[in-house]
């Protein structure tokens, strides 16, 4: 700088401003105050500069930066979660099942207990998996994730689907598939999931528009052809509150039924005023696949494949253990749910839906548990 300058008393107060602050500062506070001068400077520098219509953009983000922890570093906030979503529980007998569901109080805030378990996107190594991700929040749980075969094994994309295994009574392995609602650029992808987990049912809880785009139409009027799979739909039965096609699907000479739900009676952002419904078909799900060879899980679907799709699920199991137990624990239910995917039951409503469903189920069945 130019002792002549008319910029030169500015800096003698700008240091003369500083000189306490910098005598009391740790040497790597001393170091970033030296850059914010050496900024500031430069800053008059190229402000002085006449007819200048350059403009100064300065990045701060860096200075004191930490780097993030590695992935393989657990967090205490990590094992915490972890640690409740595999002990937490609480077994309820019929009569517990009938008074908790009249105790909104008690049940909003078992619910506010259980942590939600979402995925952060470090955790997933795939380039460009944004693309296949209805929403960018919801992401599958790396450790339960269904990974579609590949001729490529380096082809990350590719293998990419936003669905979980998730497991049933008993800890059931892979008894269900939680996904999102196909994407135009995922129909593929789905029914390749289909073929290769060989699955028997395909359950559908929402309408493909709800104010916005929820899920495209995936499957064809009569016949069409996805990738490698070809679809045919059989027959079409319209029941009150949902609809049940049989499909056939072909692959390289092999050819499999596959029935698919569609429950078109879940209202936007709320629960149904009535249980029964689901209760229905949670039933006809059940004989079906009971009535399947195939052992492939059932395939359930929402937009987000979460929140109802959670709701389908942890009903179908809890009365499997009211079947079979005369007891049921929705919170270890829950918690289940939510170490295979996160989210699974977004909100208080739906987790009192859940409980309301499993009362009147218990009253429809007032008998002892199966020896």
């Amino acid at each position: 700088y130019d002792r002549g300058s008319q910029l030169w008393p500015l800096r003698s107060i700008f240091l003369q401003s500083l000189a306490p602050t910098m005598i009391k500062l740790t040497y790597l506070a001393w170091h970033t105050e030296l850059i914010t001068l050496c900024i500031f400077l430069l800053y008059l520098c190229v402000s002085s500069r006449r007819g200048s219509n350059v403009s100064l953009v300065l990045d701060m983000s860096a200075l004191g930066s930490v780097e993030p922890l590695s992935s393989g570093v657990v967090t205490p906030r990590e094992r915490a979660t972890q640690e409740y979503l595999q002990s937490a529980g609480r077994v309820l007998s019929r009569q517990q099942l009938r008074d908790i569901t009249l105790n909104t109080q008690m049940l909003n805030a078992e619910f506010a207990e259980i942590p939600m378990n979402f995925v952060d996107q470090k955790e997933l190594d795939i380039p460009n998996h944004g693309s296949k991700n209805r929403y960018k929040t919801i992401l599958p749980n790396p450790h339960s994730r269904v990974i579609l075969k590949t001729k490529n094994s380096n082809d990350l994309l590719s293998s990419y689907i936003n669905a979980n295994y998730i497991r049933g009574y008993l800890r059931d392995e892979k008894a269900f598939i939680a996904t999102q609602g196909p994407m135009i650029n995922t129909v593929n992808d789905f029914w390749q999931m289909v073929w290769q987990e060989d699955c028997p049912v395909i359950v559908m809880i929402t309408k493909l528009k709800e104010k916005n785009e929820k899920c495209v139409l995936y499957w064809p009027e009569k016949r069409g052809i996805y990738g490698r799979v070809e679809v045919f739909v059989k027959n079409v039965k319209e029941c009150d509150h949902y609809i049940i096609r049989t499909l056939i699907l072909k692959q390289g000479g092999q050819s499999r039924k596959v029935q698919h739900y569609w429950y078109t009676s879940w209202p936007d952002h709320k629960t149904p005023e009535s249980t029964g419904p689901l209760l229905q078909l949670v039933n006809d799900v059940e004989e079906d696949r009971r009535g399947f060879t195939s052992s492939g899980p059932v395939i359930v679907h929402c937009s987000a494949g979460i929140g109802r799709t959670g709701c389908f699920i942890a009903t179908t199991i809890g009365c499997r253990q009211l079947e079979l137990e005369g007891v049921v624990d929705v919170l270890r239910i829950v918690c289940q749910l939510r170490t295979d995917r996160g989210g699974m039951i977004q909100t208080e409503e739906q987790y009192e839906f859940v409980h309301h469903a499993l009362n009147l189920y218990e009253s429809r069945h007032p008998v002892e548990p199966v020896e």
